[in-house]
């Protein structure tokens, strides 16, 4: 499917996966909020169809869970880029780790500054509505 075919909201969901900071994520919910249209399904069912070509695995779920089926993939990027984990526990299906999202959650602001300051960005930061 070329880029004239793809749904404007597709087309703009992936936009904003792109501008998420390498060693960042934010929830499906979080872009669901930032673009003011959808929600974290909506975003999900995007990510699924055409998430390929965009950093795919900075979009996630709100409890840090990889995303099943692609977890080594998704592990192997969060490594490279030095996204926050949380190491798993014995009793984690699959003894895999989870994206600590209190420092990997990137609340839309410039750079890839950590949660809490979120000042009075113009509504562009998701964080500021929390």
């Amino acid at each position: 499917m070329s880029a004239e075919e793809l749904p404007e909201y597709a087309e703009r969901v992936l936009e904003v996966a792109e501008l998420i900071p390498a060693g960042r994520v934010m929830t499906y919910g979080d872009v669901a909020e930032w673009l003011g249209e959808g929600g974290p399904r909506q975003v999900g069912r995007v990510m699924a169809l055409y998430g390929g070509a965009v950093p795919w695995w900075r979009v996630v779920r709100t409890d840090g869970q990889l995303l099943p089926g692609h977890e080594l993939r998704a592990l192997g990027h969060y490594r490279e880029e030095g996204t926050p984990l949380r190491e798993a526990t014995r009793r984690a299906e699959g003894h895999l780790p989870r994206l600590d999202m209190r420092r990997a959650r990137w609340d839309g602001g410039d750079g890839s500054g950590g949660g809490g300051g979120s000042g009075s960005g113009g509504g562009a930061s998701v964080m500021a509505h929390r």
